[in-house]
Formats: structure tokens, C-alpha cells, sequence
């Protein structure tokens, strides 16, 4: 099935989506929020799976045309966003390009930060910045987001717990970096709010391209209209999403609702392109001795979406704006 959150209040208002995006049908009588929806997954998932069905079947009299700029992030604020960098050949990239090595221990334990969740962007809000100096960035990502998890979760009982999968673009502000890394304490001020896209999917959906683990479907981006990068999100993924929240929930329990994000998509072919303006001018530094691409400047246009082997949209599109804060 496919959920998604109108806008409506603080948590939005969730609704069951058809499978082609023209129409939705609340979901009140189950759950007025995703939120909620997830607080009690094992009882109103089968309920919201019944109604998707009846959408589907045409059997909502009350069922109404589905606008995808009209909603908020699927989980307009989260309980918890914890992003990992899963793709490590991103991570050796954009070390590499400025002297550094990678450590070892990089390729058996996950990176993992708590990012900020108490405000998520719905797919069509702007990208607000004071500053176009800071560095805008965008990072196409995917994520899972869970139902309770209890602490100690092995990886391999990780996989159960994953409830829905969605898009994310995970903005930066990529010269604010490097002084919140030099404290030891990570990102804080460098990471505004990032953007969810319109639609939350559970796994059934995706067919073979789920497999358990990674989503083997390219990830498209574009800036001002023009293909940035396509990597498949299921190449390259050194850890996959079971082990990323098995990593998370080492030592204590993640609650209902809790964001994983995969890190920066990226393949380590070069006709894949890029999910992120920073890996292009790491490239751009390695192979011409300096970074060409420019970061986001305000009125940029940046779309990203998944597509699937028929060529049909997925989660729907995050197709943001940079406007000044």
C-alpha cells in the first residue's frame, strides 16, 4: 500500500494512495496520522492494506483526487532521524578528495548520526537558506522507517521491523562542515531540514526490486531540469537497511516512526553520475585539480524520484525550489 499526509495541522493527514497516484480515501477511521498508524502497526496495517484494496477496486464513495504538492512529509516530524552512509564508495570519494583515508574499521561498523526530525519538508517545500555561501547541497537517499524496535535487535530480525520505504533529500550546507566535524560532536547547524517524498510504500509493493535489505531501482536526480545521477540504489550499499537499524538499535530501542536513511546513493560507475553536488566536485577535484560544479544558489531547481521497470513513479517526486530564508 501506499500512504501518504496531507497537510493538516502539526502531523499532517494521512491518507491510503492508489496505485497510479490519481486518487486517495482517508484513513481516519483507522489512524488520523501516520504517526499513530505505526504506534499500533500490527493492528492498523492490515486495515490500511483492506482499504487499499477497496481504493483499488474503486469501492470508496468517498475517495477524492490525489495532489501530491498538497502533502506534508509522510511523517511531517518524526520521533527520530538517524542517516547513515551506507555507500561507501561515496565516503572514499569524498575523503580521498581531501587527503584523507579511510579507516578500516569503516567497512564493518556502519556510520550512523542522529539528525534533526522535529521538522521534515513535505516534497514540493522550498529549500530555505540565509545564505547561498553556506554551501546548499542536496543528497538524494532512501529510507525506512520502522515500527518499534526493540534494543539488541540482531540484523537478521531487523528486516521484520521495516514498515514502510520512502525518498529523502537530505540537504546540507556543505561549508558549515567542516568546522562541526573539526569539534568531534557532529553535524548540527550543517544539516537544515530535509524533505521527504510524497508517498511511504510498504516492501510488498516493490517486487523483486525489495530485496529484503536494498532497493535495486536507479535513483533519479535532476538540477534545474537536467540529469544529475541515476545510481541503482541496490549497487554499492555496503550495509543494507536491516543492518543499519539492527546498528542503531545496539543499546537502546527505537521507537515507532524512526527514520533510517541509507547516506548519499552512489554507484562506482561514472555514467551513473552523482546524488549530491559535493561527490561531482570531489570528482572534479580528483581528475582536474579543482571542483567546477557550483553549490545551489537561490531559484535552483531540484527534483528527485525513483522509477520502476515499467517507468512508473514509485514514492512521487521531491521537487523542491532554493528560495532565501
Amino acid at each position: 500500500m501506499r500512504l501518504a499526509s496531507l497537510k493538516a495541522g502539526r502531523d499532517g493527514r494521512l491518507v491510503v494512495v492508489s496505485r497510479d497516484m490519481s486518487r486517495c480515501v482517508a484513513a481516519e477511521p483507522i489512524a488520523p496520522t501516520l504517526q499513530r498508524a505505526l504506534d499500533d502497526w500490527q493492528r492498523c496495517a492490515p486495515q490500511l492494506a483492506a482499504l487499499a484494496q477497496m481504493l483499488e477496486q474503486d469501492e470508496c464513495a468517498d475517495a477524492f483526487a490525489f495532489d501530491a504538492a498538497a502533502c506534508a512529509a509522510p511523517l511531517p516530524r518524526a520521533y527520530q532521524w538517524a542517516d547513515g552512509s551506507a555507500y561507501l564508495h561515496h565516503v572514499q570519494l569524498v575523503r580521498k578528495a581531501r587527503g584523507a583515508e579511510m579507516p578500516a574499521n569503516f567497512w564493518h561498523d556502519p556510520l550512523l548520526y542522529q539528525g534533526g526530525s522535529d521538522v521534515l519538508l513535505g516534497p514540493a517545500d522550498p529549500i530555505a537558506a540565509a545564505d547561498e555561501g553556506l554551501g546548499i547541497d542536496f543528497e538524494a537517499e532512501v529510507a525506512a522507517i520502522t515500527d518499534d524496535v526493540p534494543a539488541g535487535t540482531s540484523s537478521i530480525s531487523a528486516a521484520a521491523h521495516i514498515a514502510l520505504l520512502t525518498l529523502v533529500n537530505d540537504v546540507s550546507l556543505r561549508n558549515l562542515i567542516p568546522a562541526e566535524i573539526a569539534k568531534g560532536f557532529g553535524f548540527f547547524q550543517s544539516k537544515p531540514p530535509s524533505a521527504l517524498a510524497p508517498l511511504a510504500v510498504t516492501p510488498d509493493e516493490l517486487g523483486a526490486a525489495w530485496d529484503g535489505a536494498r532497493l535495486h531501482l536507479p535513483l533519479l536526480s535532476s538540477l534545474n531540469g537536467e540529469r544529475f545521477g541515476q545510481p541503482n540504489a541496490g549497487i554499492g550499499m555496503h550495509f543494507g537497511f536491516p543492518e543499519l537499524i539492527a546498528h542503531a538499535a545496539r543499546t537502546r530501542p527505537l521507537g515507532a516512526g524512526t527514520l533510517v536513511g541509507s547516506g548519499t546513493v552512489s554507484n562506482e560507475d561514472a555514467g551513473a553520475g552523482c546524488s549530491c553536488i559535493a561527490e561531482r566536485r570531489a570528482l572534479e577535484l580528483l581528475e582536474r585539480g579543482e571542483p567546477r560544479t557550483r553549490y545551489l544558489r537561490f531559484g535552483d531547481r531540484v527534483r528527485i524520484e525513483m522509477l520502476d521497470a515499467a517507468g512508473r513513479t514509485v514514492f512521487g517526486a521531491i521537487e523542491q525550489t532554493v528560495v532565501r530564508a
